[in-house]
């Protein structure tokens, strides 16, 4: 069995159409894989099928019900804000230690390669005194960092690729997603690859919804069934 963590720089740069993409490309090399979403905001009931656990659902040839969608995302805010933000709006917390196992178990049952989606980015809160580096760090797992392409992606992707190798993490690749196209794609990625050191930098452009044909996919879809 193997796993990998999708983080990011901050939200709604691409992570779940990143982790769609891996879905439907192990699926072509005939492998199993599964995802999970654990902690996500901004979730309604009534769109749960848009919802990113939905679509991850939708990508693994599930139907959205409220119950699968509990299965791969047990920790669900309405508030589009940061998870312990999100979960104050609810009197509710985030049990850190909780979420640990529930990801640990998840890895351990599953028959293939598990997918863990992270929430927002790297330095993003939990509770108090988690963010998700730490989730990241208790698991140990090889990550993938997905990044928008705007004004100020380089910074940020460097500074998240900093603290994540300062856990000594394993970085399996870096996607450079076009969703702003404020900037130019491939000179944000060739700067980011430049000062990255190891870890492969790939581009992703705007791709039409629930296409993914694209390079990126397949290449990374091989390292993460080779593991590295």
């Amino acid at each position: 069995m193997s796993a990998v963590f999708i983080t990011s720089t901050g939200t709604d740069v691409g992570k779940t159409f990143v982790a769609c993409g891996l879905i439907r490309h192990i699926h072509d090399q005939e492998r199993m894989v599964d995802a999970v979403k654990p902690v996500v905001s901004g979730f309604l009931p009534r769109k749960a099928a848009t919802s990113d656990p939905g679509l991850l659902l939708t990508a693994l040839g599930r139907s959205a019900t409220m119950a699968e969608i509990a299965r791969i995302s047990p920790w669900r805010f309405a508030a589009p804000l940061s998870p312990d933000l999100a979960a104050q709006k609810e009197d509710r917390q985030i049990d850190f230690e909780a979420l640990v196992a529930f990801s640990r178990q998840a890895i351990k049952a599953a028959p293939g390669v598990l997918l863990i989606e992270g929430v927002g980015g790297v330095m993003v809160p939990l509770d108090d005194r988690h963010t998700v580096l730490d989730w990241m760090s208790a698991l140990a797992i090889p990550v993938i960092i997905v990044v928008g392409n705007y004004l100020g992606t380089i910074s940020h992707t460097l500074t998240a690729l900093d603290v994540v190798a300062g856990r000594k993490l394993e970085v399996l690749g870096v996607v450079v997603s076009d969703t702003a196209r404020t900037a130019s794609l491939e000179d944000n990625a060739r700067v980011i690859r430049r000062f990255a050191g190891g870890p492969q930098v790939q581009t992703l452009p705007k791709l039409p919804r629930n296409s993914f044909r694209h390079p990126t996919f397949v290449e990374l879809a091989r390292r993460v069934l080779s593991g590295g």
